[in-house]
């Protein structure tokens, strides 16, 4: 009989971790701390001068080809001087460690450090930053060849199968599922128009709201590239534009703020990689995949059930109304 009782998803030992560090890193005094479980669970690693994130993935959620995927972008924005958090090479060289959980094998990766802090409502400077450094992003991650095994952001992925698996976390409102159904198939005219054939590609962050960016004075740093994948780049300012629009569905900022916002946001993108404003015209329609994908997903990952349940459903369902009314056309 085994000993050990099985476990599907266990919390490694933060003690245990910073010896590891200390034994493949070289790095003394190491201290390890548990911040937050999610897709991976995620580690703030102190030593006396420096301080790391360290990334221990979930295999039932992330597999090796695809944890390599994610080094592999983030090591080229290293080299491209984009301000990204990226991965520390061990003494041996390598970026990746496999560890033995009691679940199964789990991915350790220690990443640089994001100095600075989240900053909700940005000023002027900051949104230029924004889109500048974004811009910069896409620049190296539309030349890298897909790999395939991350996500690929289509119609499929963010529409039409994301519907099927809300079906019955919708049970008990028929009327909005049917009105998501209707407001997919809207959208999905309107992303298969022949224009978009020629819309930039590449490996899109799928999560610029500003918990996932650090300011500190006049530099950024992005992180958490968990949903990185293959897909129209535009994906990637539609994330930015639809956190405004949020802060003006939950009154806390005027319509005409959010617009200004976004207009320096893409001003500053735009002095770094063109994007056309057939591209832009579509960046509503888009949003509706970015909820739906990410709805969807909180359906398959325990430590988000929560937000399957109805008052977290009807308020997510409620802004996409808000969004299809003031931004789609009629």
């Amino acid at each position: 009989m085994n000993p050990v009782f099985p476990a599907v998803y266990s919390t490694l030992c933060p003690v245990a971790l910073a010896s590891l560090i200390t034994e493949q890193y070289g790095i003394p005094h190491v201290q390890c701390k548990l911040l937050v479980r999610g897709v991976g669970d995620t580690y703030l690693v102190q030593s006396s001068q420096h301080r790391y994130i360290l990334r221990i993935y979930r295999s039932s959620h992330r597999s090796l080809p695809q944890v390599k995927e994610e080094v592999q972008l983030l090591l080229a924005l290293q080299q491209a001087q984009v301000p990204a958090s990226y991965p520390i090479s061990a003494i041996s060289g390598e970026t990746i460690h496999t560890l033995q959980a009691v679940e199964g094998e789990r991915y350790a990766v220690l990443f640089s450090y994001a100095p600075g802090q989240v900053v909700r409502n940005l000023d002027k400077n900051q949104l230029h930053l924004l889109g500048r450094e974004m811009a910069r992003f896409h620049n190296v991650s539309s030349i890298i060849s897909p790999a395939t095994v991350r996500w690929q952001y289509d119609l499929q992925t963010t529409l039409f199968i994301p519907l099927d698996k809300l079906q019955p976390v919708l049970a008990h409102d028929p009327d909005t599922y049917t009105w998501l159904q209707e407001s997919v198939e809207q959208a999905a005219k309107k992303l298969s128009q022949p224009n978009t054939a020629s819309f930039s590609k590449g490996y899109c962050h799928f999560d610029f709201l500003p918990k996932n960016f650090h300011f500190e004075g006049d530099s950024l740093t992005f992180f958490d590239f968990d949903f990185m994948g293959y897909g129209w780049l535009v994906n990637d300012i539609m994330t930015f534009w639809q956190h405004l629009t949020l802060d003006v569905f939950t009154g806390r900022m005027t319509r005409q703020t959010a617009d200004e916002a976004y207009a320096i946001f893409l001003e500053g993108y735009s002095a770094h990689r063109a994007i056309s404003e057939q591209e832009l015209t579509l960046v509503p329609y888009l949003s509706l995949g970015f909820w739906l994908f990410y709805m969807a997903f909180h359906t398959t990952h325990d430590q988000f059930y929560a937000f399957s349940q109805p008052a977290h459903v009807k308020f997510y369902t409620g802004f996409l109304r808000h969004v299809v009314d003031t931004n789609w056309e009629k």
